[in-house]
């Protein structure tokens, strides 16, 4: 059960460290051993990304953050009977961790919990390669990853805070600032370009954000 079934993670390990340019360390958690496989084939063809753990189950996944040091973990939501939970405990016990999460398919609910619980990307089971390296790269980098399908749910939640009826949670009032974060989300920036427009920080950016879909739910 605690065994995380990977060969060789220390060798890897090291050569990531020891070898020219940035890599993206990455440990992939799924429950499924032929979608692991698949993905570290396609991360293989990569130059700029290697994979040093993997896991099976939920246990194993805590074990191989702790053991790993690691850029990524690919997430599957079903490793846990609460994906949001799990997703919580291993950010809070592993802050310097970035999470992208496999649901099994378009989840309003799912993906608006995730996002707002500080979850890095959010991609589903039928994800094409080329974006989920893409989407791996840009994590990496500090920035956040949603598809077209999320990032609509995410700007409705912020939308919709407004038409709340009397008598229900009291609405957020955002200040300019975060009114103009706001603004930048919509037009498609990047955190880290909004943050430099805005002058603020990439973290402010991500707390406002969830900030306004937490004030939809």
């Amino acid at each position: 059960m605690g065994t995380i079934p990977v060969k060789a993670e220390e060798n890897l390990e090291a050569n990531v460290e020891a070898g020219n340019g940035r890599f993206v360390r990455v440990i992939v958690a799924d429950t499924q051993a032929i979608f692991r496989a698949g993905l570290r084939k396609v991360f293989a063809l990569e130059d700029d990304i290697r994979v040093v753990g993997q896991a099976e189950t939920l246990a194993q996944a805590q074990s191989a953050v702790k053991k790993f040091s690691c850029d990524v973990v690919i997430f599957e939501a079903a490793l846990a009977p609460n994906p949001v939970e799990a997703v919580v405990q291993l950010l809070r016990e592993n802050p310097q961790v970035r999470l992208v999460v496999v649901t099994p398919g378009a989840d309003e609910e799912l993906t608006l919990d995730l996002f707002r619980r500080g979850v890095h990307g959010i991609v589903s089971r039928e994800v094409e390669p080329e974006l989920l390296v893409e989407c791996l790269r840009k994590v990496a980098k500090g920035e956040t990853w949603l598809d077209s399908q999320g990032i609509h749910w995410v700007l409705e939640a912020y939308r919709n805070q407004n038409n709340r009826p009397a008598g229900s949670r009291p609405k957020v009032q955002l200040t300019p600032k975060e009114s103009l974060i706001v603004s930048c989300v919509t037009q498609g920036m990047k955190n880290k370009e909004i943050a430099l427009r805005v002058g603020t920080t990439e973290q402010v950016v991500r707390t406002i954000c969830a900030r306004c879909t937490t004030s939809s739910v």
